[in-house]
């Protein structure tokens, strides 16, 4: 094998079409295993991809890439828009590329990050719900 081909061979290995994401610091607790156990195998029609951590805690569907992660710390009372899909409550944050949906009143939080590609972000969240609601739902809701 010529060195050119094997030069090739190295820089496609190292390529990997692997969702880089990382963990949240809280991420490693019983509750976010659990929802870890429970996240869609599709979301919308985005399917799932592999993550280049190997935690439960993370997933990617998409290209490009959704994401979510459990083991944000959870949002405080907040006057931010908050939106209920299908019993869970989700804290709504524009971002320059996208938008970002962090439920509430649920300890650790759920945080998902749809980029702009897709139209109607909240309409992906009932996705979420099954894994979302393995956490208890506290004290603050949306009003």
């Amino acid at each position: 094998m010529g060195l050119g081909i094997l030069l090739v061979l190295l820089f496609l290995s190292a390529c990997s079409s692997a969702v880089k994401v990382a963990p949240f610091e809280g991420a490693e607790t019983p509750e976010c295993h659990a929802v870890g156990a429970l996240w869609p195998s599709t979301v919308g029609d985005a399917q799932w991809r592999e993550t280049a951590v190997d935690s439960v805690t993370v997933a990617a569907w998409g290209d490009p890439a959704i994401i979510a992660r459990c083991g944000a710390v959870p949002p405080g009372p907040t006057e931010d828009l908050c939106i209920d899909s299908a019993g869970v409550d989700w804290i709504v944050e524009e971002l320059e590329d996208g938008t970002s949906f962090t439920t509430y009143g649920r300890s650790p939080a759920i945080q998902v990050l749809v980029p702009d590609a897709y139209s109607t972000p909240p309409l992906l969240l009932p996705a979420f719900g099954p894994a979302a609601e393995t956490i208890e739902q506290g004290s603050n809701r949306c009003s």
